[in-house]
């Protein structure tokens, strides 16, 4: 069964791949016709079904999607779903982790608690839809460490380690990250509705 992964991020396909093992994971470069889905929703599960519901309507194809950002306990769950676009542009990264960096500058150490969130979804061209979702709880730290990753990465230590997650090895990320945790709750989802 092929399923269509709303987006053309190679990484993203892999790792899905790797999730749904079984089932044929292709993204959106196979359907150019395809354009970006504006994400106005408010929460995670919103972006994430306003994606994957028009992929499987423009493919005719399940398709599954996500949506996850930085909720900083401190700043009232904030960035959440506007982590991407924080500083102003979508995908500036750097200006970003800056602007974070620069709101939390005066709070105390004992006080930098956040984690990483993400809502997986699955729908097909029918309208029925299943969502999971995963969420990683950590600290944050004031200086960015690490070249792995993208994003928050090099400022999020997850509980029980002292490495960032732009520290660790992909595999080591994909095991305890949100979106590893959403897919795979996710995955027997898609398994039961694609299968019945």
């Amino acid at each position: 069964m092929k399923i269509v992964l709303a987006t053309r991020n190679a990484g993203k396909i892999a790792e899905l791949r790797r999730i749904l093992d079984g089932f044929d994971i292709v993204g959106l470069e196979e359907f150019p016709s395809i354009g970006e889905v504006a994400e106005t929703g408010v929460t995670f599960e919103e972006n994430a079904l306003l994606k994957a519901h028009a992929v499987a309507q423009g493919s005719g194809l399940p398709a599954v999607a996500d949506d996850s950002g930085l909720c900083v306990d401190v700043l009232n769950g904030m960035p959440g779903v506007f982590s991407a676009r924080w500083a102003g542009r979508h995908g500036d990264d750097q200006a970003n982790l800056e602007l974070l960096l620069a709101q939390v500058s005066d709070v105390p150490e004992d006080k930098l608690t956040a984690h990483f969130a993400c809502a997986a979804a699955l729908a097909l061209p029918s309208g029925e839809h299943r969502v999971a979702s995963g969420t990683l709880p950590g600290r944050l730290i004031r200086t960015p460490r690490g070249t792995n990753g993208f994003g928050y990465d090099p400022i999020l230590v997850p509980e029980g380690e002292e490495r960032t997650t732009a520290e660790m090895a992909p595999e080591e990320k994909d095991a305890i990250s949100h979106r590893g945790r959403a897919f795979r709750a996710l995955a027997p989802m898609v398994e039961t509705l694609l299968t019945t």
